[in-house]
């Protein structure tokens, strides 16, 4: 595990970051402009000192000071701390070659390890070119790679695509996404983009006013109210991790479980049986009836039970958002009108159906959308 409890106090500004965060995958840290993304960051690569607390990678301890007063016990420098940094701007060396800039900095060569990340993020061909030559996304990727080529024990990317437009956001995302598969090292991403970090994170830390307002799953955080001020309620969505469980030749479909007891037919995935997939339902998308579908055009048709209902006027109008539990205590959220909930007299502990006409898969290097 990758603990952070530091505090730091900036002029008025106080911080208290107390937070666990799994040792392998991608965490996203995400919050408003000055919640403290960049100074958690900054406090863990030692870039900035803590007034006091424990920074450590599994059971490597990077910093340690008890009480204020004192001095750090453990204050390992910044460039033995074996972190790997890519900042929103690739800051590649102008007078290097690519080949140059991926070799600054290797502690001991291994041209193995050299071939599989340069073939990792695309730029083999690259090698013997001038970082002005480049495109931002194209110099973006041989930053990643040269950070990576430090055989770091962690990797911190401070948004590293937000410099790019977004034609060369698309170019950099794929890989990013491969890098989620193949890299073994944990990843602390920190992004203002919330589709960033639906595609690419496990975990999520959210962060506001200096302190951890949460740290769990993508899927429960998501879930929580927390997230509500970064959603219309026309972009409200439900996120799942689902499993692959079967493969419809005939329609091109794939069925994924959402619970042990309830499953959705998605576009066809290339996944084998068992590959987990991340499923996104937008709560638009979703319909509540009190009976038993027959005869329709929607595949995917749930049971579930009304676990809340929340009813909000927003610009003169009055909108609800409906709670669904599809089992195992997984959340799906319905928007329907103030008629729907009075004339269909929706409570909660109801037991209802639901019908599901959209639904967006994320797996890896893919990611599509389609209505069933």
């Amino acid at each position: 595990m990758i603990t952070i409890k530091v505090q730091k106090q900036f002029g008025d500004c106080g911080m208290d970051f107390n937070l666990t965060i799994p040792s392998k995958g991608i965490t996203a840290i995400f919050g408003r402009s000055g919640a403290g993304k960049t100074s958690l960051i900054k406090l863990f690569s030692g870039l900035h000192m803590p007034d006091s607390g424990v920074v450590s990678i599994k059971d490597r301890r990077l910093f340690v000071q008890e009480g204020t007063r004192n001095k750090p016990s453990v204050n390992v420098p910044i460039h033995k701390r074996n972190i790997g940094y890519v900042f929103q701007e690739p800051r590649l060396f102008p007078h290097y070659s690519v080949k140059g800039n991926l070799n600054y900095g290797v502690k001991q060569a291994d041209q193995s390890y050299f071939e599989r990340v340069t073939k990792l993020l695309g730029i083999e061909s690259l090698l013997e070119r001038q970082p002005n030559a480049l495109s931002g996304g194209e110099q973006q990727r041989v930053a990643i790679a040269r950070a990576l080529l430090s055989k770091p024990d962690i990797l911190i990317m401070d948004e590293p695509l937000a410099s790019l437009d977004l034609p060369r956001k698309k170019e950099v995302m794929p890989f990013l996404e491969k890098l989620t598969q193949e890299v073994e090292i944990p990843i602390l991403y920190v992004t203002h983009s919330l589709s960033e970090v639906l595609r690419l994170a496990d975990h999520m830390v959210l962060l506001a006013n200096g302190r951890v307002a949460a740290s769990d799953t993508i899927e429960n955080i998501w879930a929580s109210k927390l997230m509500r001020p970064w959603q219309s309620f026309s972009e409200q969505s439900s996120i799942f991790e689902a499993v692959v469980q079967q493969h419809h030749e005939e329609y091109a479909l794939t069925q994924v479980a959402l619970t042990a007891n309830s499953s959705l037919w998605v576009q066809g995935i290339d996944a084998e049986q068992g590959a987990k997939v991340r499923v996104q339902i937008r709560a638009n998308d979703v319909s509540v009836t009190l009976d038993a579908p027959q005869r329709t055009s929607i595949r995917n048709i749930l049971k579930a039970t009304i676990s809340d209902i929340e009813a909000s006027i927003s610009h003169g109008k009055k909108s609800v958002s409906v709670t669904l539990d599809v089992g195992e205590k997984k959340p799906l959220f319905a928007n329907i009108t103030p008629w729907a909930l009075d004339e269909l007299e929706l409570t909660i502990g109801q037991k209802v159906y639901v019908q599901i006409k959209g639904v967006s898969v994320t797996q890896k290097d893919m990611s599509l959308m389609h209505d069933l």
